[in-house]
């Protein structure tokens, strides 16, 4: 099979275009009609620095590098609308994988419903999937930025952090899941975590879901939506970490962001993990990246109605801290434990880090 056969067996396991789109992929360019505000971003995934064949199956690859994409466009609050993918294909990998990553793609845009409008296929030396999403809104102030949140705002966050760093460490040594099941212990009185969220038992279901959290992102789509039209000052995906991300909203509203450690909203099972490979679990939330969930600023009148909305989407909502006047030095994230100590966390760097996530 050629590069054309392979497009064109490709297209015929996409779902149909979506409204905007006059004419999808198999021209020279797609035709769109938006209409109202866009959101446009580009994500990429590259074999070796955010996967590995020999952890994730070809579909879950193909489900991870449009999720992660999407993921942007949740932050924004926009509704997902087309995607455009460039592949790049080592020697080693046959037509039937290629499809099978195309698969794994088409299922989560017929998830999503995102039209996938065009890309392209070129052989690399390294599997490589570089995803361009475009989301809409009714009008530009439907969106939401980074740089909206103001001295008194709410910080929230959606569902749990931690599960995909957790989920990371398993699939990067395969014994930690057998010492990890070893390794929980009952919570200790006066622990600051909620037992809501600490989750320091491991078992088989608990396990899996982290890995899940590692391999097969979701994007809060609906929530980020949600949380917009509930009045969010300004949002972010957690992608390269809380403290990291949460320092970028800081940057962008020229204010400092306090995150109390006692509140996040910690995945269950991720304790048990880190103790069994010798990490502190507040890192892993902090700094592990890859959750995928959503930071964002609201007005504290408006956290009661964000919640009810999240409700519907079944994506909880938890208060982690607040947003206070900065200037200069200030301007930043602080993540503080129960006694005030800030914890020193700078979130994922790719052009720092060598290792592979």
């Amino acid at each position: 099979m050629g590069e054309f056969e392979l497009l064109a067996a490709l297209r015929g396991r996409l779902p149909e275009p979506g409204p905007r789109v006059r004419l999808g992929s198999g021209d020279d360019a797609a035709i769109t009609v938006p209409g109202g505000a866009t959101a446009t971003s580009v994500d990429a995934l590259v074999e070796g620095v955010h996967f590995r064949r020999e952890t994730a199956t070809l579909r879950q690859i193909g489900r991870k590098a449009l999720s992660t994409a999407l993921s942007d466009l949740a932050a924004m609050g926009a509704e997902p609308g087309e995607a455009y993918v460039v592949l790049g294909a080592p020697e080693d990998m046959d037509e039937e994988e290629l499809l099978e990553l195309g698969e794994g793609m088409a299922a989560v845009a017929r998830e999503t419903g995102t039209t996938i409008a065009g890309g392209d296929v070129s052989r690399a030396p390294a599997l490589t999937l570089a995803v361009t999403v475009v989301g809409h809104a009714p009008h530009p102030e439907g969106l939401v930025t980074r740089a909206g949140a103001r001295p008194g705002d709410a910080l929230v966050v959606t569902g749990e952090l931690g599960a995909a760093a957790a989920g990371l460490l398993m699939l990067e040594d395969t014994g930690l899941t057998a010492k990890a099941f070893g390794a929980a212990e009952p919570l200790e009185a006066g622990d600051p975590r909620p037992e809501r969220s600490s989750g320091r038992r491991l078992d088989v279901a608990s396990a899996d879901a982290l890995r899940r959290r590692q391999l097969d992102p979701t994007p809060r789509l609906a929530a980020g939506q949600a949380l917009a039209a509930a009045g969010a000052t300004a949002m972010i995906d957690i992608s390269d970490g809380l403290a990291g991300d949460a320092g970028h909203v800081a940057a962008a509203s020229e204010a400092l962001l306090v995150i109390d450690a006692a509140e996040l909203p910690i995945a269950v099972g991720v304790d048990a993990v880190a103790a069994a490979a010798g990490r502190d679990p507040l890192e892993l939330a902090i700094a592990g990246g890859e959750d995928y969930e959503l930071l964002a600023a609201l007005p504290p009148d408006a956290v009661d109605r964000a919640r009810e909305a999240l409700a519907a989407t079944a994506t909880p909502l938890t208060v982690i801290g607040k947003v206070e006047a900065a200037e200069g030095a200030r301007i930043r994230a602080e993540v503080r434990l129960p006694g005030g100590e800030a914890v020193p966390s700078r979130g994922y760097d790719q052009l720092r880090s060598r290792r592979p996530r």
